[in-house]
């Protein structure tokens, strides 16, 4: 079972249906037992990051997520719950993170030629650095696209980094690292790649 976690931010539905659709049980919770007893757990997030974490504490389901995370069980973040897995953010402010990943999230604005606009919308594709291709990407191929609604990116996140979408620059797409994963994308808003995408998240 899929915990996606509820403390009051989030495409909560999209992602449970989509979950739903690919034959995988998901539950919406804020229950820190149900949280523990899941194989799985997914962390979406919109809006901005100082607002998200402090609602994330303030539930307390910051706790069960981080030590169930540092016990080995797979969690995905999704856009601003992908962000909060890394150590901070530069985002109107410092602002600390799960500290689950190591790198911190910084503007794209700065990043991009003139004429770019912010936030970025749009769909985009997936480039894999390195050629090295993460079990969260084993059903889709470089070149699939992937739709975005982002106006911060994950930096400095070394070897983590397994996506990233050129947008006047290179941007963080994805991360993982051991049993945390992360897309700056929106897979329940991607299509079939987004549906393969958690797919592979739910086979970890």
């Amino acid at each position: 079972m899929i915990a996606i976690i509820d403390y009051g931010v989030g495409n909560l539905f999209s992602l449970c249906c989509s979950l739903r659709y690919i034959g995988q049980e998901a539950v919406i919770t804020s229950d820190d037992e149900v949280i523990r007893k899941s194989d799985k757990m997914l962390l979406p997030g919109v809006g901005a990051f100082a607002d998200a974490a402090a609602m994330l504490r303030d539930s307390g389901l910051d706790v069960p997520v981080v030590q169930e995370a540092r016990m080995g069980k797979p969690l995905l973040g999704v856009c601003l719950g992908m962000q909060m897995l890394f150590e901070k953010s530069l985002e109107f402010g410092e602002h600390p993170g799960l500290g689950l990943l190591q790198g911190e999230v910084v503007p794209i604005k700065p990043l991009l030629p003139q004429g770019y606009k912010v936030p970025h919308i749009g769909w985009n594709a997936l480039i894999f650095p390195r050629g090295v291709r993460s079990p969260l990407m084993k059903y889709v191929s470089e070149g699939d696209y992937v739709y975005f609604v982002h106006s911060f990116h994950a930096a400095r996140c070394g070897d983590s980094v397994v996506a990233t979408a050129e947008y006047g620059a290179e941007l963080t797409a994805a991360v993982g690292k051991g049993n945390i994963f992360g897309t700056q994308f929106h897979p329940e808003k991607s299509g079939g790649a987004g549906l393969d995408i958690l797919r592979a998240f739910a086979e970890l």
